[in-house]
């Protein structure tokens, strides 16, 4: 695609389940529209080693999910374009302006669906070892720690499942948490207490990550005690909460105190003609099952916006 040759009726930002979802409607409603991604299509659940509350499947591998998903829009007109790099993003302008390393995109409007990324712990040491035993990703990753020690961070949901996950390979998984309760689903916190490989330190936050080339041990601090002690660990696997991807229209449209983006019921944001769906906004609720509905809500929402437009145009 030439530089400003094309202008469509939504550019999608982000090709996981919520921007996939809202290709799909966008699609049936015969909108001209184009997936921008800066990875490959599918979004993080793609490297989630099973899903089990997304409806009409009782357990399904992510990729699995994700594969269907996008076969599912291939039956449809929608250009899609992963590996894409974005330099600048309009969005307050009528006709908004996606500026790529190899493309500039213009949409009547656009959906934001960029997703969030996990939370950095923020101690020393983190950032030092990433790749050399600190990791964000038990299902990338997992396979590297057979019969060694690993330590998973957090208390909810992902946090609890990808120690369960790592149980598969490594002899031992200690599951920090800083407080003494999880927010994890009764049924998952189950299978926690159940499963022997698994440690449970709680009321305890990581202090430091100690290496030598590679993560050693881990030095935590007891909440209650507030004596430290050093946990011997081959890795560690932080699962603390998201944050945002907006860095490139934080400015541009309303955030909450989070920093996640506002949006009504409609999924719309603070500037006309900009939608915002799935881990992106503010939502009570991040699961693939919620990121599909949103898609959804603001492919037939687009559709109403550009009607609506078509007509103030001929009045």
């Amino acid at each position: 695609m030439d530089k400003k040759s094309k202008i469509f009726d939504c550019v999608i930002l982000g090709g996981g389940p919520a921007g996939l979802s809202s290709a799909l409607y966008c699609a049936r409603a015969n909108l001209k529209s184009a997936i921008v991604d800066i990875s490959t299509l599918g979004g993080t659940p793609f490297n989630y080693c099973e899903i089990e509350n997304y409806l009409g499947f009782d357990k399904i591998e992510g990729d699995k999910l994700c594969e269907k998903f996008e076969n599912h829009i291939d039956n449809f007109d929608i250009e899609k374009f992963p590996f894409e790099e974005i330099e600048e993003v309009d969005l307050v302008s009528p006709i908004k302006k996606i500026k790529t390393l190899d493309r500039e995109f213009l949409a009547k409007t656009v959906i934001i669906a960029t997703g969030a990324k996990a939370k950095k712990l923020g101690v020393k040491g983190e950032l030092e070892y990433i790749g050399k035993g600190v990791s964000y990703c038990a299902v990338c990753d997992g396979a590297f720690y057979k019969d060694k020690i690993v330590s998973v961070v957090g208390g909810g949901n992902s946090a609890l499942e990808e120690a369960l996950y790592l149980t598969r390979f490594a002899k031992k998984v200690y599951l920090i948490h800083r407080r003494d309760k999880f927010r994890a689903d009764e049924i998952v916190q189950k299978r926690v207490f159940d499963n022997k490989k698994i440690e449970l330190v709680l009321n305890s936050v990581v202090e430091e990550i100690i290496g030598d080339k590679k993560v050693i041990e881990i030095r935590i601090l007891d909440s209650l005690s507030n004596k430290t002690k050093n946990i011997k660990t081959d890795g560690v696997f932080p699962y603390i909460g998201l944050e945002p991807n907006v860095e490139h229209f934080a400015s541009q449209v309303e955030l909450d105190k989070l920093g996640f983006i506002k949006t009504d019921c409609s999924m719309k944001t603070s500037v006309q003609g900009v939608f915002a769906i799935g881990d992106v906004r503010n939502t009570p609720l991040r699961q693939v099952i919620t990121a599909v509905s949103d898609g959804a809500i603001a492919g037939v929402e687009v559709a109403k916006y550009i009607i609506n437009q078509k007509e103030a145009v001929v009045k």
